[in-house]
């Protein structure tokens, strides 16, 4: 009976993650000899995920504009995550019938005065993550269409189950449902390397795993030191203590109880340095990333998709979301320093090992070190633009860096080679692929107009406010700039040796997947969207800045507040900057 009275939007938000698990069952049970009714099922699926996706877009587009129209969402009022659409009741705080604001009826595990709940909701920070992770599926799908030939069913649901853990990261309050999903991802993308990648597979496949599943054990003896602090020291004067696994809580207990504990530095140190290592080995930041090529190298096509385009958003969005707000202290005394040097050396090294590869695919596995490295810088300026600017670049990073993974998978689907040496002079035989090829690398370069350039905007501009604010050197302006620079460098040089010059083709593989010529239909489908999306979000990025305001505005105004205790300037007003330059808005 519940489920007649529920709304609409709790009902289709449920309907996000169920769909795709759904999907991955029917699709497992249907057998190794229904291969192509498997891939046009898997591709309904995907396609009905990115629908319900693209309306809480919308949706959440519509609320934050109405939110900003009346005064509700300010400065002053969200001093923690307001998340919307949470499906089930408000939950009833601690030792009280009063409602809870910061959780749900819908509890999974009792744990006496508290409980692990089913806690998901969008806010600004995960929403576009959530619609890139939709719209990525499809291409992940159709680039598979006959590079997959062999245990087809088995292939499919791997992919539909990563696609679920991977909305359930974005769209989880609950830390421990959070972790959940965080180390559940693993196994999918396990097994779509162990079994269908490269030679290499099984060792690249065992490296994934050891590295990601060793940081995110420590990662859990963070969240649950964490959440014992927050339920001994939010019990004061006799009352009971509060024992909350709620996201939005935990940052309000951390803010309003913890931080006047005598031992608030030291907790928040231990919380931050456990949740660094999980999440720097995802991102992942200089010396934790050398797992990362050979886990693109050996994986098909559509895992270096998912890989690239959003599981490497899941170290940066960890940072964002559980880092910043719950240890802001120790992010700002030691995460700016430490962070932004592994993100500066990422971003030169990265660079550097991005030119000198002659394998294509870890030339574009190397370029996401450097690239990542650049979004953690704008996250930790630790103001909004530079926020604003990291979020962006996670968005447009995992559309263009996806993008080139699918290119460059069709032409090893034709010569199943990816060593520049073997090519040249290729725009000449496949002038089509050869156009792809060159917008979406100048998207990934940052030419203005194209989707790279926005992010990089923001990111430059947070950091020189960042720079002036602090009276700092002029060393991450100058290394995010030379970051920019090197990678133009490497994708021309790319570019040149692969399209350019006497035509040199490798011998053509006749048998296989039987393809050849220029890209066909189904490729150009696959490929067109993502470079539409890269156009449209250079020429016009303000309703995904205009929705991640609110929120960015409240990672930000915590890292302020922690910039008062310590004593350090205050960052001039970061928020009119942000809205007269990027969206438009009158000054008051």
């Amino acid at each position: 009976m519940a489920w007649c009275v529920m709304p609409l939007e709790h009902f289709l938000l449920l309907l996000l993650l169920a769909l795709p698990t759904i999907a991955a069952v029917v699709v497992a049970l249907l057998g190794p000899n229904r291969g192509a009714l498997i891939r046009w099922f898997s591709l309904a699926a995907s396609l009905a995920t990115l629908a319900i996706a693209l309306f809480f877009a919308i949706r959440v587009v519509q609320t934050e504009r109405q939110y900003d129209e009346q005064g509700i969402r300010t400065a002053a009022n969200a001093p923690t995550f307001q998340p919307l659409f949470v499906p089930g009741s408000p939950g009833i705080r601690a030792g009280t019938d009063q409602p809870d604001p910061f959780g749900t009826s819908w509890n999974l595990v009792e744990l006496g005065p508290g409980a692990i709940q089913f806690y998901i909701g969008l806010d600004g920070l995960n929403i576009w993550l959530v619609v890139l992770t939709a719209v990525l599926m499809l291409p992940s799908v159709l680039v598979s269409w006959t590079h997959i030939s062999e245990r087809v069913h088995e292939f499919y649901a791997w992919l539909l189950a990563l696609q679920t853990t991977m909305m359930g990261i974005f769209l989880a309050f609950d830390i421990i449902l959070f972790y959940v999903f965080f180390e559940l991802s693993l196994v999918p993308l396990f097994f779509l390397i162990g079994i269908w990648g490269g030679p290499q597979r099984r060792y690249a496949a065992r490296k994934f795993f050891i590295y990601t599943f060793l940081g995110s054990m420590i990662t859990l003896l963070g969240i649950i030191g964490l959440v014992l602090q927050c339920y001994y020291h939010s019990g004061q004067a006799g009352e009971p203590g509060i024992l909350t696994f709620s996201i939005p809580r935990l940052v309000e207990l951390v803010h309003t109880r913890l931080i006047t504990s005598p031992a608030a530095k030291e907790i928040q140190f231990w919380v931050f340095m456990a949740l660094m290592v999980g999440f720097a080995v995802k991102v992942p930041l200089v010396p934790f990333h050398t797992w990362l090529p050979l886990a693109h190298v050996e994986a098909p096509t559509a895992g270096s998709v998912d890989l690239a385009g959003v599981l490497l958003k899941v170290g940066a969005y960890g940072f964002l979301r559980l880092c910043i707000p719950l240890a802001p202290d120790v992010s700002l005394a030691l995460g700016l320093p430490l962070v932004t040097t592994l993100a500066a050396i990422g971003i030169v090294y990265g660079a550097l090992c991005a030119y000198s590869q002659d394998d294509v695919k870890k030339l574009i596995a190397y370029s996401s070190v450097s690239h990542l490295g650049m979004c953690m810088l704008g996250l930790f300026t630790l103001n909004v633009v530079g926020i604003s600017g990291g979020i962006m670049y996670m968005i447009n990073h995992g559309l263009s860096t996806a993008a080139l993974f699918l290119l460059i998978g069709m032409i090893y689907e034709r010569y199943h080679t990816r060593n520049l040496s073997d090519y040249s002079g290729m725009a000449a035989k496949m002038p089509v692929f050869a156009s792809f090829l060159v917008f979406i690398s100048m998207a990934s370069a940052g030419l203005p107009g194209l989707n790279g350039f926005v992010g990089e905007l923001l990111v430059l501009a947070g950091i020189f406010q960042h720079r002036f604010a602090t009276n700092g050197s002029f060393l991450l302006p100058i290394v995010a700039a030379s970051g920019i620079l090197l990678g133009a460098w490497y994708l021309l040089t790319m570019l040149r040796r692969l399209l350019f010059g006497p035509i040199k083709e490798p011998d053509l593989e006749v048998g296989g997947h039987g393809l050849t010529g220029d890209m066909n239909f189904r490729e150009i489908s696959l490929i067109a969207p993502i470079a539409a999306l890269c156009l449209l979000l250079g020429v016009y990025p303000q309703p995904v800045l205009r929705t991640m305001e609110p929120d960015v505005l409240t990672v930000a105004n915590i890292a302020e507040r922690a910039r008062d205790r310590a004593g350090v300037q205050r960052e001039e007003q970061p928020v009119s900057q942000l809205d007269t330059t990027f969206l438009g808005k009158q000054k008051e």
